[in-house]
C-alpha cells in the first residue's frame, strides 16, 4: 500500500465516546491503513481522567494540542500545557487528568500498528 485516505467523516464516524471523553482512530493496522503504527485523537472533558492503563507492546507519544493535563507515569505526575509532548515507555502505567477548565485535546501515536490496551487494577 503507498497511500491510504481517510476522511474527517469517516475518523468521526468511528469516534469512541467514554464517560471523561472520546477517542477517534485515525490510523492503524486494525483500521487497515498503516502497518507500523496507531495514530488517535483523544478528548478528556475538564475534571475527568481516563483509566489508568499501560501499553506492553508499544511506546505512546502525546501531543496535548489545547488544555492543560496533570499525567501520571509510573509515579510520577507531570503537568502538560498546549504545545508539550509526553512520550511513555511500553508497560509503563499511566493516565491524564484534565485539571484546566476546557476540553484538553491530544494526538497520541503509537509505536505499533497493533497497540494493546491494559486497564490496571
Amino acid at each position: 500500500m503507498s497511500m491510504s485516505l481517510r476522511t474527517a467523516a469517516e475518523a468521526s464516524h468511528g469516534r469512541v465516546v467514554e464517560p471523561w471523553g472520546s477517542l477517534c482512530w485515525l490510523a492503524s493496522a486494525d483500521l487497515g491503513n498503516a502497518q507500523g503504527v496507531t495514530v488517535g485523537r483523544v478528548t478528556i472533558e475538564a475534571g475527568k481522567s481516563n483509566p489508568r492503563h499501560s501499553h506492553t507492546s508499544c511506546e505512546e507519544v502525546l501531543y496535548l494540542l489545547r488544555g492543560t493535563l496533570e499525567h501520571t507515569v509510573g509515579e510520577q505526575v507531570v503537568t502538560l500545557e498546549a504545545g508539550d509532548t509526553l512520550v511513555v515507555g511500553a508497560g509503563v502505567a499511566h493516565n491524564a487528568t484534565n485539571v484546566g477548565e476546557e476540553q484538553a485535546d491530544m494526538m497520541v501515536v503509537y509505536s505499533s500498528g497493533r497497540r494493546d490496551f491494559v486497564p490496571e487494577p
